[in-house]
């Protein structure tokens, strides 16, 4: 059974600078876009209880409450559902907040990037650092106790200085997780085709990331995932769920869903999606081994690592025969950690996990 829903809500105001994700600048459309979303969940969902719902974007604070109310109620959840919406610092009342609150919304994930008020005007963010700030305060006040915020590190114009103070500010707002992003410029973001200048190199990014590391953890912070630090209990149930290689739904433009063995994905196109919501564009049937190496990629992603006996037992092989020259060689240069039961990768292979991860693909 499929317990945890991911929604996709592809509007925004604007694009940032920075961003490759779908989303569009179509609010006259999004009448119509809920009214196909809701289509595909009544047909797909089968009514599980959820033990995750994620409401991500785009800006799913562009939907009135009501809105975000009426696509709650689709669904089965319990008082232990961890139920998170995305929201951007700007125009965010108490109100509202009190609203998500009353509906059942328990998590709150804010899109900070940084404190930074040259950098953020660089990367076409809307919102101020005082927003962010008054924002998780009035959340606060509204009574949610689970409050995240995700900060980019490699931005223009930005050195380790100002993103330990970006660090720092966030620590002193009293929230209980964070993510940390490496920019990354890819086709389709604006910064693709027009570079900006005073980008940090590799090195200074990796001095910001190992920097992040050493603050966060003296602030109580466990750093459980590759990009993520929770103070102890608030890890993010929603992704824990994917980097344990579980199924998931789906729904919304540009969502994919990994159900039986398959991962699907929906077309990208906001008009084809309100058509026809029902329709993946693209069905693909992963056999033992792609599996497998998903297992591997995601769960390496994870601080404490894979439990290699329990990959074992699930695929049948065994996992340090298979790898032997991989796990060798990376012992060898401490890039890799053995346990009793777990290989994990250690702090300073972080930074280049990417290729040894890829090493795990055939």
């Amino acid at each position: 059974m499929t317990k945890n829903v991911y929604i996709h809500i592809p509007f925004c105001k604007s694009k940032c600078n920075y961003c490759s994700f779908i989303s569009f600048p179509k609010p006259e459309l999004k009448e119509q876009y809920l009214k196909a979303l809701k289509m595909e969940i009544k047909t797909l969902y089968k009514g599980e209880i959820l033990k995750t719902l994620y409401i991500g974007g785009g800006t799913p604070s562009l939907l009135t409450a009501d809105e975000i109310k009426n696509i709650y109620d689709l669904f089965n959840t319990t008082s232990q559902t961890e139920i998170t919406t995305e929201l951007n610092p700007e125009n965010i009342t108490l109100e509202y907040l009190k609203a998500l609150k009353d509906i059942g919304i328990n998590r709150l994930s804010f899109g900070c990037q940084t404190f930074d008020q040259n950098i953020l005007k660089i990367i076409g963010r809307k919102h101020s650092p005082n927003d962010v700030i008054n924002t998780v305060k009035t959340a606060q006040d509204a009574g949610f106790e689970n409050i995240s915020l995700d900060l980019i590190y490699g931005l223009p114009d930005q050195d380790t200085t100002i993103f330990e103070n970006d660090l720092n500010k966030a620590i002193k707002l009293n929230i209980q997780h964070i993510s940390l992003y490496g920019l990354k410029i890819d086709e389709g973001c604006y910064f693709y085709k027009n570079q900006p200048q005073n980008l940090p190199d590799n090195d200074l990014q990796a001095n910001m990331y190992e920097n992040a590391i050493k603050i966060l953890t003296e602030n109580e912070f466990e750093h459980y995932e590759i990009s993520n630090f929770s103070k102890p209990g608030y890890y993010s149930k929603h992704n824990l769920n994917y980097w344990y290689n579980n199924s998931y739904y789906g729904f919304g433009v540009a969502a994919h869903g990994y159900q039986n063995k398959t991962r699907y994905y929906n077309t990208s196109s906001l008009e084809k999606y309100i058509c026809n919501p029902i329709e993946h564009e693209e069905i693909n049937e992963l056999s033992q081994q792609e599996i497998l190496e998903e297992e591997i990629f995601l769960g390496l992603r994870k601080l404490k690592g894979i439990n290699y006996k329990n990959i074992n037992k699930k695929f049948n092989i065994d996992f340090e025969k298979k790898y032997e020259k991989i796990l060798t060689k990376y012992l060898k240069y401490g890039y890799i950690i053995k346990d009793k039961v777990h290989y994990r990768l250690s702090e300073k292979a972080i930074p280049v996990s990417n290729f040894i991860l890829a090493d795990f693909l055939e």
